[in-house]
């Protein structure tokens, strides 16, 4: 039993290397999105300037460490062997929970798990320990537990999203008041006085009061007590010269150094802050197993060692600094969290991640109201004023150019980073255990309210996402507490068979999150198979959707098929296969749709006859995969259901048309991949057929109904499946009939944008869902 606590102590390094790896693709990102979201410098510049300030922020971070040490529960109340089985609990707890969020590309908050880790393990292990006693009871918990530090980390971890919303909002409305979007004229003027306060607070805050949580404030302290103020005006003053200077030496704005300072700030304080909750909890236990081997190795020992100064740890420091920058270069996962954030806050139109509910709608209604009376109480001419600060610039460009180019402007950029990095050094600097991903994140959403990005296009969906990232707070919360107590109980009965079950599954899910989120970054690749149109002439358009279409009808046939062999298998995996594919293009047939208002900006005055074939073929499209949708539907819910299969004559039937159909699919996907449309002609003659045979079959059924059909389900799915696929055949004939009618060869198209990858992301996406 002895050597166990040796491989506890290792695997509790292990989990804490995988645990910086998980913890910064959580957080990292948050002081990335400023500086990215504006792309005022480049991304190479971004990442050297936040390693630099990672790196620097872990090497002296080492004052915040006495929160897990003694900032939860009480060690000295506890003895060694229960203090390895709590801190191995939150370690296997932690990082599962962080990659669990991680893989859903929500950013949550390693602060907020730490904590609620420790306290779920040092609560569980309280209660055993209480129950084993003849003396005491659940009163005594109190001793246990840290509660008054408790206490404060979680109030203000909970302020800090308040704080953050309101302070972010407010120096952002402020700062637009003052530099409207045009700021490009009134940041001549007014810049390098920006640029100095910006500057001077970042500097103050994150350099000086964020020195309050290193071993190395000591040696300034006499330095920085008592001159603050004098510290403060020297910054202004060498701040604003040197803006001054930078401007004019470089004809640039002094914003792109107050990203860059900032950047390199916040990330700063977010390492010194957060790097506790990567490995606090290991050195911790490394101290404790440190105190047990001198202490002769009694598991009995009292763990009042651990209520002592943390000792400098400069060569731990050092490797864990080296790990958060280079998980920070290759984290895949920190990219997808980013882009949850970047998407709520960006100004223009965005690809919305988030579905509005009930909450959002209403919340939204209510404020919408609430401005109205308040407009009621502020004079128009003051209304008038305020307005024209916050009127955007009219350019028109398309959905897909608004979401490369940059998410907001280097003025709201400037006031995240210096918000967010005042914040958490001010924490810091008070040794709280701020959560820097609820402070960078409400900051953001903070000033992109207040910047009107959340206008009435966008704001039930961003309303909704900021919810169900604060609901994931508070899942965190709930969870890493059950959990974390859960594990700290099973490890307790047994700890040398449950430790090696729990590292195994650790490992195990791990891997599988992995797997999971990079097939599904694959996939969104791979799927993203249809391209919006951008031609700005009518024989464009049919040029450059050509692919697109060749691309449907391949992947209509394939839904189509599979749906039928389903049917006559009984195979309800193909038959979810089914559903899962139509849904898909469901969704691109919308994206489609969403972007009909660029198309039409785009379109020259001699070519708005574009906008009608547009339209109608989106319609075509909406009612193929309406038919599609519902054929797939009704098929899973039979087969589902377990009701009477299909007679074997009724499926002969439905082979035959789909064999038809199989034919004149592709007949219209190598008309249209050849761009041949005189071929479409041809294609036409062939409905009658189709058409005529697709009748014949419902007018079989009617007559079998009558004299010997004896399932109602049976007959009710036969006449849905016919049905729809007179839809679908009408839908499809209809948008060959369009391209037809329109193509003129002897036309010249204008602007035409070819797309010579969708066959092959096409091809991708089919053996992608294939392999599904």
């Amino acid at each position: 039993m002895d050597n166990i606590y040796l491989l506890m102590l290792i695997a509790i390094t292990v989990l804490a290397i995988a645990d910086i790896v998980v913890g910064v693709s959580n957080d990292a990102i948050n002081f990335l999105n400023s500086a990215i979201g504006s792309k005022a410098i480049s991304l190479r510049t971004i990442m050297i300037v936040a390693s630099l300030g990672i790196f620097i922020g872990a090497v002296f971070s080492s004052g915040m460490m006495e929160v897990a040490r003694k900032g939860i529960f009480v060690p000295a109340q506890f003895e060694f062997g229960e203090i390895m089985l709590i801190f191995m609990a939150v370690m296997i707890t932690d990082i599962l929970l962080l990659d669990f969020f991680n893989t859903l590309g929500l950013p949550t908050s390693t602060t907020v798990s730490i904590v609620f880790n420790l306290l779920g393990a040092a609560v569980v292990m309280s209660l055993i320990k209480i129950s084993h006693s003849e003396t005491q009871t659940l009163a005594d918990l109190a001793t246990y537990i840290n509660t008054e530090k408790a206490i404060e980390i979680i109030s203000g971890i909970l302020l800090s999203v308040v704080i953050a919303f309101s302070v972010g909002a407010l120096v952002q409305w402020v700062s637009r008041l003052i530099f409207t979007f045009n700021y490009e004229k009134k940041i001549k003027n007014f810049g390098i006085i920006f640029g100095g306060v910006a500057l001077t607070a970042i500097t103050y805050f994150i350099f000086l009061k964020g020195l309050k949580g290193t071993p190395y404030y000591s040696d300034l302290k006499t330095l920085v007590e008592g001159n603050e103020i004098y510290i403060i005006l020297g910054s202004f003053v060498f701040w604003t010269l040197f803006s001054f200077i930078f401007e004019k030496l470089t004809k640039k704005t002094v914003l792109l150094v107050v990203i860059a300072i900032g950047t390199f700030g916040l990330a700063l304080a977010f390492s010194g802050n957060d790097l506790v909750n990567f490995i606090g909890v290991p050195m911790a236990a490394y101290h404790s197993y440190e105190a047990w081997v001198a202490g002769g190795m009694d598991v009995t020992m009292s763990m009042a060692v651990l209520e002592k100064k943390v000792p400098a740890e400069p060569y731990l420091l050092f490797i864990a600094g080296s790990i958060m920058v280079l998980t920070l270069w290759f984290s895949k996962k920190a990219k997808t969290v980013a882009e949850t954030e970047i998407s709520l806050s960006r100004q223009g139109d965005t690809h919305e991640k988030f579905e509005p509910n009930r909450l959002s709608r209403a919340i939204v209604k209510g404020t919408s109201q609430l401005s109205s009376y308040f407009g009621i109480v502020v004079p128009n001419s003051i209304q008038q004023r305020i307005g024209n600060s916050f009127e955007k610039p009219n350019h028109v460009i398309s959905k897909d150019q608004s979401i490369d180019a940059p998410a907001f402007d280097m003025i709201r950029a400037s006031v995240n980073l210096m918000v967010a990095g005042v914040l958490i050094a001010i924490a810091t600097s008070m040794k709280l255990p701020l959560s820097t991903t609820y402070v960078t994140f409400m900051v953001a959403m903070g000033t992109s309210l207040a910047d009107r990005a959340w206008g009435r296009e966008s704001a039930v969906y961003r309303v909704a996402g900021v919810l169900n990232v604060i609901g994931g707070w508070f899942g965190t919360a709930i969870g890493a507490f059950m959990a974390a107590g859960i594990v700290v109980f099973l490890i307790n009965w047994n700890p040398s068979v449950i430790i090696p079950i729990l590292l195994l599954l650790t490992v195990l899910l791990l891997y599988r999150n992995y797997t999971s989120h990079k097939r599904k970054s694959t996939k969104t690749i791979d799927e993203d198979s249809l391209k919006k149109g951008e031609s700005s002439s009518l024989q464009g358009v049919i040029l450059e959707s050509a692919n697109n279409m060749a691309n449907v009808v391949k992947r209509t046939n394939r839904i189509y098929s599979n749906s039928i062999v389903g049917l006559a298998r009984q195979d309800l995996v193909l038959l979810k296969k089914s559903k899962k594919q139509v849904v898909k293009l469901t969704e691109e047939v919308d994206d489609l749709r969403d972007n009909v208002f660029y198309f039409i900006k785009n379109l020259d005055e001699s070519s708005v006859g574009a906008s009608d074939f547009y339209i109608n073929i989106l319609g075509y499209l909406q009612d193929m995969t309406q038919s599609l949708e519902y054929i797939s539907k009704i098929s899973y819910k039979h087969v589902n259901n377990n009701h009477k299969k299909l007679k074997f004559s009724q499926i002969k039937e439905l082979k035959e048309i789909d064999d038809k159909l199989e034919i004149l699919f592709e007949d219209t996907r190598v008309a249209f991949n050849s761009e041949s449309f005189e071929q479409i002609g041809a294609i036409l003659d062939e409905r009658t057929e189709v058409y005529n045979l697709v009748k014949d079959k419902i007018k079989k059924q009617v007559a079998r109904t009558r004299t010997e059909e004896s399932s109602p389900k049976n007959t009710t799915l036969y006449f849905s499946v016919l049905l729809e696929t007179k839809d679908l055949l009408k839908a499809t004939m209809s948008l060959l009939e369009e391209y037809h009618n329109s193509f003129d060869s002897s036309v010249e198209p204008a602007t035409i944008t070819v797309v010579d990858e969708i066959i092959e992301k096409s091809d991708s996406s089919e053996a992608s869902e294939q392999e599904e």
